[in-house]
């Protein structure tokens, strides 16, 4: 099967060119392909999953990926529906860039005769002039058709600075750039940028370069018609500073089921058969969550590897008490507490009914002291039975943190500090 007709059958191909073309041209031999991610936030998140894993399934296919990191377009921004962007200053943009190229690193190799580079737009279009940008670039974009764009209408009204504008003539000389310095002949990215991507491959042909090709992938969305957001903190960040390994893991693993499916003919390199036995597995029983657990190991691994994809498993499983919490990193125990919802309390320890109030596990002292003579409270998945009974220091986890649960799913975690 073709690398096209593999990304048609998982849902990959949003809008293209000559697909007819571009199917015939990436089965004549290895291509030169790019796709770019802006510094826009110190991390990519998990929207960008897909334009990783694309460019991971075109170089399994024999395909070379150029990966851009836009240290010039992260300047400017390109223009949203609803506002101006704010600019960030050109020292942060530039940190931001070096943590977004370790964070794409998992995704393809660096080796082989078809070997990923990474690519900084930066260094072409700083040193270009603005004689030079107006003459060579600016001359071949119509400005009706820049005004067509729907982005560009929808902000019309309100208005939209030279700066933003002027975003898509910096896009498409990125590929006329690429085009030229290493024989690029494919660009794609979210179908949001499909007007870019286009002005590209047509300035490339007013440039003389001959045709190019071009395809979108869908945005990632959710059954229940919510977006993911950065602005409005539902990104799921690539930076395990920002978003732990654990809560990478939980985020895949609690998928709707009307999502699982697709998030894994998107992002699973299982074959077809493989994803249609899960597919079915989550029709006829999924209370068990196969899919889900499947997908969320796959990508947890990809991403934060193998031991970090192990500690987030063993993590889910000892809250519940399913596993051993004493085996459990401290970084990863606090993620996974962090999620449960973790509260600090300092020292001396107070009382076990109190830490169960102070956790939110129940809304009084005299409810705590009934759930624990009751036999419905755990502390590191021990039963306990005396509420006013204070919590001994030899319990405490990595000489800080406590697992507290009631019942067999609530569960919260303390932080104890001095």
């Amino acid at each position: 099967m073709s690398v096209i007709d593999d990304l048609q059958w998982r849902g990959l191909i949003h809008d293209s060119t000559d697909l007819d073309d571009l199917r015939k041209h990436l089965d004549a031999g290895p291509v030169v392909f790019y796709v770019g991610f802006d510094p826009t936030a110190p991390s990519l998140h998990h929207g960008h999953l897909l334009q990783l894993t694309v460019a991971r399934r075109l170089q399994l296919a024999g395909h070379r990926p150029l990966l851009l990191v836009g240290g010039a377009t992260g300047q400017i921004g390109d223009p949203r529906e609803e506002s101006e962007r704010a600019l960030n200053p050109p020292e942060v943009v530039a940190g931001w860039v070096r943590r977004i190229r370790d964070q794409v690193a998992p995704f393809v190799t660096y080796d082989g005769d078809n070997a990923a580079q990474l690519v900084n737009n930066l260094d072409w279009t700083g040193p270009m002039s603005v004689i030079e940008f107006l003459r060579d670039v600016g001359k071949h974009f119509p400005v009706n058709r820049m005004l067509a764009r729907e982005v560009v209408r929808a902000r019309l009204e309100t208005g939209i600075s030279f700066t933003e504008f002027s975003y898509q003539l910096l896009q498409a000389n990125d590929f006329f750039e690429l085009h030229r310095r290493h024989g690029c002949t494919l660009q794609f990215g979210g179908s949001d940028q499909w007007g870019n991507i286009t002005a590209g491959v047509d300035y490339i042909r007013r440039r003389g370069g001959g045709t190019v090709h071009a395809f979108t992938t869908p945005l990632l969305s959710r059954a229940d018609g919510k977006k993911f957001s950065k602005s409005e903190g539902t990104a799921i960040w690539l930076d395990p500073q920002m978003t732990s390994p654990y809560a990478f893991y939980q985020f895949w693993f609690n998928s709707d089921d009307r999502d699982v499916n697709q998030y894994l003919r998107y992002f699973s390199f299982r074959s077809h058969e493989e994803i249609a036995e899960l597919e079915k597995q989550t029709a006829e029983r999924p209370a068990a969550r196969a899919a889900q657990r499947a997908l969320a190991e796959e990508l947890t691994t990809l991403l934060h590897g193998e031991e970090e994809c192990r500690q987030a498993v063993a993590a889910s499983q000892a809250l519940f008490g399913r596993g051993a919490l004493a085996e459990l990193s401290p970084a990863t125990l606090r993620a996974a507490l962090a999620e449960a919802g973790l509260v600090e309390v300092r020292r001396p320890l107070p009382s076990l009914a109190t830490l169960f109030k102070e956790a939110g596990l129940v809304s009084s002292m005299n409810e705590a002291r009934r759930a624990i003579a009751e036999g419905g409270a755990y502390v590191n998945n021990e039963r306990v039975s005396d509420g006013d009974q204070p919590v001994p220091e030899s319990a405490l986890l990595h000489g800080r943190y406590l697992v507290l649960r009631r019942g067999k799913r609530t569960v919260a975690g303390v932080e104890v500090t001095d």
